[in-house]
């Protein structure tokens, strides 16, 4: 008994010893942290609102700037943000496909599509955060890959609400415009956000911001106006539902996380203190993914609980609003496809 003590502590200090290799041995795997450079160093579309330093440098290999998945810059967190997010609802789908009937249920695919649009615009996402720094003409592709992904998600949010939260009496009112208003909408956002993005170091700050918030605030009241309508016209004895309390979490995010992307706090309040972390677009991320994750759970549970409503409200139109999304994304891809040779016309003649 004597030794049996001396014998767990000596292997205990030996643990504690391959612990603190562990960091070296990441260092041998893994290539040293990126020498980051100020904004004098990179172009001026690179640069960010109060964030003078933390820019990874142009011009790597692919392999570089994969690599940079595990250091630090001042896209570190925006990517990992989005990358964990879809991972997590990779996890979900995988869940949900053990109970739903997505192939031979119809009325499954808006929640399919939903939760498709969600992986897809975290991913977009995250490959545009990581990969950007590469060049000019990267970083305009990379975030217009991201505004599509935007879209396919505003499209595809529209649509569940529609689909599966709606209230009859709300449905008559707007079944007319609502699924067209949609998709127009979505296309507006991305055309908008492509175009403030072109020309964001040339057009006043102002006008940027209204070419790209004001689609995307006008597509936001019109996909979420059936959850708001059901919050506000629900009887008390339909407050237990528990669809209702994660609706009422993702309007919360969202709105939360919209303040953030609008405006450049809390580095605005610290400036040169937020090159890393605390900016106001790694907040906007961690609240637009708190707002997907209740919003995918709503669905899921009024897609279990209002069988009876939604049937009875669209029947068969499961296929119309497929198409409708299909349509969405060849517009959204054209135009950003577009908007990306002009791109490569303008950086030509800038070369020359």
């Amino acid at each position: 008994m004597a030794t049996i003590v001396p014998e767990k502590l000596t292997r205990l200090f030996i643990n504690v010893q391959q612990l603190w290799q562990v960091p070296r041995l990441l260092e041998m795997a893994f290539p040293s942290p990126p020498c980051t450079v100020g904004t004098s160093d990179v172009p001026k579309v690179f640069w960010k609102p109060y964030i003078h330093t933390g820019y990874r440098p142009l011009n790597r290999t692919w392999k570089y700037y994969f690599l940079t998945l595990f250091q630090q810059h001042n896209e570190a967190v925006n990517v990992w943000t989005h990358l964990v997010a879809a991972l997590i609802l990779l996890l979900r789908f995988q869940g949900l496909s053990q109970t739903v009937d997505f192939v031979s249920d119809p009325h499954a695919h808006p929640l399919f599509i939903i939760v498709i649009a969600s992986i897809t615009y975290l991913t977009f996402s995250t490959l545009a955060h990581l990969l950007q720094a590469k060049s000019e003409f990267w970083h305009y592709s990379f975030f217009f890959m991201d505004y599509v992904g935007v879209a396919i998600y505003q499209y595809s949010s529209a649509l569940v609400h529609y689909y599966y939260a709606i209230e009859p009496d709300w449905h008559a009112r707007i079944m007319g415009f609502y699924m067209p208003g949609a998709v127009l909408l979505a296309w507006l956002s991305c055309a908008g956000s492509c175009y403030a993005k072109y020309r964001y170091h040339q057009l006043p700050r102002r006008l940027s911001r209204l070419c790209q918030e004001m689609p995307l605030g006008l597509a936001y009241a019109l996909d979420i106006s059936p959850v708001i309508h059901r919050l506000y016209t629900a009887q008390p004895s339909e407050q237990a539902d528990p669809a209702l309390l994660y609706h009422k979490c993702q309007v919360l995010f969202f709105l939360i996380g919209a303040f953030f992307f609008s405006y450049p706090y809390p580095e605005k309040w610290f400036p040169g203190k937020c090159h890393f972390f605390g900016q106001g677009h790694q907040i906007f991320h961690v609240f637009l993914v708190l707002c997907t994750l209740a919003q995918v759970q709503a669905v899921a549970l009024d897609y279990e609980s209002r069988r009876e409503i939604y049937t009875s409200l669209h029947g068969d139109q499961t296929h119309n609003f497929s198409a409708l999304c299909f349509f969405t994304i060849a517009c959204c891809l054209l135009t950003a496809a577009y908007m990306t040779s002009k791109v490569k016309c303008k950086l030509n003649c800038k070369g020359e």
